[in-house]
């Protein structure tokens, strides 16, 4: 069945805008306050996502906002506001890391953690702030705030059974994707494995409707709603021990989703890379974050904690990345 209408629209999709509206030097280094450098990556990245700084520059959200306590978009848009807008070289991040209890149970100021659950977590508590005022939201209405709709899409899977070809649809909201890169040396080969139909059968096996018993059946995935943004993390952790997959996954510049949508027809969906997050390090479990972004003056800088240093292309798209950030 198609995915229900959303009753109410919470931010309206024709005020997000996709270019900076101001274009300047980049902003400033962040300090490492003890094993953060997982929680500076993902605020620069964010920092430099071209709709949602325009958003947070133009303090539409604090106007309103009447939580009380923390809440992670008025703390975005201080943070976003004082790295882009202050003359300083250098800002502590404290009102995030002093708060990290609140965007994630699992962080602790000084325990190093890892960056793909930091932005998990920090777009989560971001579409919860978006959804504080607002009481008894339906699901569908949800998908409509700043957030979901600058970072979410929607997956489609369709599950086939192979005895009666009984086909079921269902759709989930996503907002970053986790590609499996085990057997693969791209981007694109790892979302054509996304994309490809795998075989549900022995302990899998899925219960048909219609033949009303255990059966073996294949199942697709595809992107069936494009985000304005889109998130990948390669997933580089081998198994539960920590250990690393360090191997060269290549990326491009531009990426075209329109081979990996539920509907391959029609025109390319054309994105364009705009941050990356290398982990550098043997094992998961300890090792340095440090991260690329595009600033608003369409130069590419490399931002290690305090440090800002101009790069190019090159250096850009010869990491061994972990997260890459897509803008359409």
């Amino acid at each position: 069945e198609e995915m229900a209408l959303p009753q109410r629209i919470l931010f309206p999709p024709e005020e997000i805008c996709m270019d900076w509206q101001q274009r300047q030097r980049p902003g400033a280094g962040l300090c490492n306050l003890g094993s953060t450098c997982y929680i500076n990556v993902i605020l620069q990245c964010l920092t430099y996502t071209p709709p949602l700084a325009n958003y947070l520059l133009s303090r539409d959200h604090s106007q309103l906002c009447h939580r009380q306590g923390f809440c992670m978009l008025c703390t975005m848009e201080e943070h976003v506001r004082k790295v882009l807008c202050s003359s300083a070289s250098v800002i502590c991040p404290r009102a995030v890391v002093s708060n990290l209890k609140f965007i994630g149970e699992e962080f602790e100021p000084d325990k190093a953690g890892d960056a793909y659950e930091f932005l998990r977590c920090s777009l989560e508590a971001m579409q919860r702030a978006c959804l504080s005022g607002s009481s008894n939201v339906d699901i569908s209405s949800q998908t409509t705030t700043i957030i979901h709709q600058i970072f979410g899409g929607f997956l489609k899977s369709r599950v086939t059974c192979l005895r009666c070809q009984e086909v079921s649809d269902s759709y989930k909201g996503f907002r970053h994707v986790l590609l499996d890169i085990k057997a693969t040396s791209s981007l694109t080969t790892a979302l054509e494995d996304f994309v490809t139909s795998k075989n549900l059968d022995g302990k899998y096996c899925l219960k048909c409707s219609k033949c009303e018993k255990e059966v073996s059946a294949s199942k697709r995935v595809t992107v069936h709603r494009v985000p304005e943004v889109f998130t990948v993390c390669l997933e580089r952790a081998a198994d539960h021990t920590g250990k690393k997959i360090s191997k060269m996954v290549e990326y491009p510049e531009y990426l075209d989703l329109r081979p990996y949508m539920s509907d391959t027809a029609g025109e390319p969906l054309l994105y364009s890379l705009y941050a990356l997050v290398v982990h550098s390090g043997d094992t998961c479990l300890d090792g340095h974050f440090f991260c690329y972004t595009k600033a608003s003056n369409g130069l590419w800088y490399k931002m290690d904690d305090e440090s800002v240093d101009n790069c190019g292309i090159h250096a850009v798209l010869s990491q061994q990345a972990y997260l890459l950030f897509y803008a359409r």
